[in-house]
């Protein structure tokens, strides 16, 4: 019995060494010390010259940069060292101005020509690469007082709609109240408020003349006022982090009230805060025209404000006088996206409202025509008046456009961030800490080191027992090694300090199919069959057994990643991708090295595998 494989075979697996070996290349180039800078405001333009007086700036200061690279929405400037990359940034800073976030970050020295192809470096978790983790505790008190500020506004557009006769509404944290001109419309307010939502709790007061009703949120309403408060708050950081770039960021629950963020790469604590920050929000509120005193804007004339009402400056730094009491804000909008007006042709931004923010704004519009409405974007908790146009009808369907864009690119951006969404609750950093790249490349080291003394092991004892095909063996799991880590680099999977043990296991799960087939040659050896047939058997019987080992360790697996998170995922997605790789190369590639061997002879009278097992069959 010959033993001989198809030459598309050997050119299969010799295209796919060929291109794992151009994906794992990237990794061996490391990364430099760099700085990023970043505008503050959505839609600052990024162009040359800014790239010229960051230039200017560290020439004057005599530091040497081993590349600046210039992208959409940001600038990076690459240096050898650390001392260098810190010098640089207070120097940066100190050029720019406030106008621009400077943070330190790692990027990957990786050609061009590599990149270009589409082969990048894996990417690091915080334990290999460095970086920020932030614990940050939700205010849901807060979130509980948005409500219901939200609800107290949505009562009295209502009972207006109604005609029903009420003559305040307020409210003292989560409990309102409600004063009414008779029982009768109490009754009928009290309907109307079920219609808004049948969870509440009714508490009805009549002290003296005073008709009063007390509307209180159930514990079942504020149980998913908080969940609902924690998830959009999740949503809108990880849409926030994603649309600035940062690879591959951690962003999740923990406990009842605490959300853990982590960001490989960014080394800057302080302007790692700023980039969280960076969350837009949108208010519609109404231009107080009537208590209008050109005076107010003028410095030291400050207390004579109304109560009710705020100066907001616009972009171009004129303020205006806005009622504090918020129309609408960003979590009625459902969509946003940029545009142009077609009467004009101007950059606009199309804001789509959900059924309750269409039916507010509705209302608003048609009570208010001929006053004007400002729209307010609240970045870096600044709030500046993009518009402020003059209603001209009642405006229905959920669909707002907000003009007074600079430019297509600018309203890209804002679109963006309204998308984002807006925080439903506030937060604060009650933990945070920054894990140096120095660190991470020791845990690197380390992990490099435990699979390398590993692997030397698996090597010797291979050798030493099973001679030729023991060699073969390692020959065939150091290709395995090869396919996992390119296939980790192609799909930029995040690699962390458990993703390192899990190709140390892999590694040794792999050698397990190499001995398995090993072995059923040598049985059949044993039982008198020819070394041709022996290795056809072998492999053929060996087939069903790996197949079952790794079908049950790979349902484990994808049982560790979808009930797992962060650093159990990690493990997992590894843990897959091994069997797969394994079961591929002991099968495919180890087959196919000893068909080259032995298949090609027309008699093999002995096999090496093993000095025991050394035999002869004329």
């Amino acid at each position: 019995m010959n033993n001989h494989s198809a030459r598309w075979k050997y050119l299969l697996i010799l295209a796919t060494i060929l291109l794992s070996m151009l994906f794992v290349m990237p990794n061996f180039y490391g990364e430099s010390p760099a700085i990023q800078i970043m505008p503050i405001k959505s839609g600052e333009k990024i162009d040359t010259s800014l790239l010229q007086s960051i230039e200017t700036a560290l020439v004057k200061s005599q530091l040497k940069n081993t590349g600046l690279i210039l992208e959409n929405f940001n600038i990076k400037v690459k240096f050898k060292t650390a001392e260098e990359q810190l010098k640089a940034k207070t120097v940066i800073q100190n050029s720019l101005g406030d106008k621009y976030v400077v943070a330190l970050n790692l990027i990957s020295n990786s050609p061009d020509w590599l990149s270009g192809m589409g082969a990048l470096p894996m990417y690091l978790g915080l334990d290999l690469r460095g970086g920020v983790h932030f614990l940050m505790q939700v205010d849901l008190s807060k979130a509980l007082e948005k409500t219901t500020a939200s609800y107290v506004s949505q009562f009295r557009t209502k009972l207006r709609t109604e005609k029903i006769g009420y003559y305040d509404v307020s409210k003292n944290n989560d409990i309102m109240q409600i004063k009414f001109k008779s029982k009768d419309e109490l009754k009928r307010g009290k309907n109307i408020i079920r219609d808004i939502n049948d969870n509440f709790d009714f508490q009805e007061i009549f002290i003296n003349d005073e008709i009063v009703l007390k509307v209180i949120i159930s514990e079942k309403t504020k149980k998913s006022i908080t969940e609902f408060a924690i998830k959009q708050n999740l949503e809108t950081l990880n849409n926030r982090v994603n649309e600035l770039g940062v690879a591959e960021p951690l962003i999740q629950q923990q406990g009842l009230d605490r959300i853990v963020i982590q960001l490989p790469g960014v080394q800057d604590t302080a302007k790692a805060k700023e980039i969280l920050g960076r969350t837009a929000t949108l208010e519609m509120r109404m231009v107080n025209e009537d208590n209008f005193n050109p005076d107010i804007f003028e410095d030291g004339n400050e207390d004579q404000v109304p109560v009710n009402s705020e100066i907001i400056k616009d972009r171009f730094g004129n303020g205006m006088l806005l009622k504090k009491a918020v129309i609408l804000t960003g979590e009625r909008i459902t969509n946003a996206g940029p545009g142009v007006d077609q009467q004009t042709g101007q950059s606009v931004v199309s804001i789509t409202l959900d059924a309750t923010g269409a039916s507010i704004f509705k209302q608003i519009t048609r009570e208010n025509v001929g006053k004007r409405m400002a729209l307010l974007l609240i970045e870096k908790n600044v709030a500046e008046i993009v518009t402020a146009p003059v209603i001209k009808s009642e405006i229905g369907g959920g669909r707002v456009q907000i003009t007074g864009m600079d430019n297509p690119q600018e309203a890209t951006d804002v679109a963006l961030l309204l998308r984002a969404g807006s925080l439903a609750a506030p937060m604060e950093i009650i933990e945070e800490r920054t894990v140096g790249p120095s660190m991470g490349k020791e845990n690197i080291s380390r992990g490099v080191q435990s699979t390398i003394w590993g692997f030397v092991a698996i090597i010797t004892m291979m050798a030493i027992y099973y001679m030729v095909f023991g060699v073969i063996s390692v020959i065939t799991l150091s290709v395995n090694l090869l396919f996992l880590v390119a296939l980790l680099s192609a799909l930029q999977a995040t690699l962390t300090l458990p993703g390192l043990a899990a190709i140390a296991l892999t590694l040794g799960m792999a050698i397990d199919s190499s001995v398995l087939i090993n072995e059923r040659i040598r049985d059949e050896i044993r039982n008198g069959n020819t070394p041709q047939a022996s290795i056809s058997m072998g492999y053929k019987m060996a087939w069903g057994t790996i197949l079952d080992s790794n079908i049950t360790t790979m349902i484990a697996g994808l049982a560790l990643f979808m009930f797992g998170s962060g650093p159990i995922k990690g493990f997992a997605v590894v843990l897959v991708l091994g069997i797969l790789t394994s079961m591929y190369s002991a099968i495919f590639v180890s087959r196919a090295i000893v068909n080259y061997i032995y298949g090609n002879k027309r008699q093999v009278s002995k096999l090496s595998i093993g000095e025991i097992f050394k035999v002869d069959n004329n």
